[in-house]
């Protein structure tokens, strides 16, 4: 089990947290090099079978859906670029891509759940 630095166990809920914590942070990343999404995917779909905590199960939903609906989405945009308006659609990606990673930070750091899809 981790340890905190004062050599107190850190429990369960403390060491999901960190792990979602590192999950949004790869995710904010992805503006600067998109790989580092990819990294979180693969924490997100390793971890959401961790049934343990329901408040972290559904933070690995939403960045799974995220994820996997911006890589759609992108399909989409560049696909309709040949016509101009995929440009446009990559914008509003990108604006939605933020808003999702934003209010999922905020929940997280008030310790609440994400919504159902």
């Amino acid at each position: 089990m981790a340890h905190h630095p004062d050599n107190t166990p850190a429990t369960r809920s403390e060491i999901e947290r960190n792990v979602l914590l590192v999950t949004y942070v790869l995710y904010g990343l992805a503006f600067f090099a998109g790989v580092t999404a990819i990294a979180g995917v693969i924490i997100n779909h390793v971890k959401i079978g961790d049934r343990r905590d329901g408040v972290a199960w559904t933070h690995h939903r939403w960045l799974m859906r995220t994820f996997w609906f911006g890589v759609l989405w992108s399909l989409v945009c560049l696909v309709l670029a040949g016509v101009g308006i995929g440009l446009v659609g990559y914008v509003v990606l990108w604006i939605w891509f933020v808003y999702r990673i934003v209010r999922g930070v905020l929940a997280f750091a008030e310790h609440r759940a994400m919504p159902a899809p």
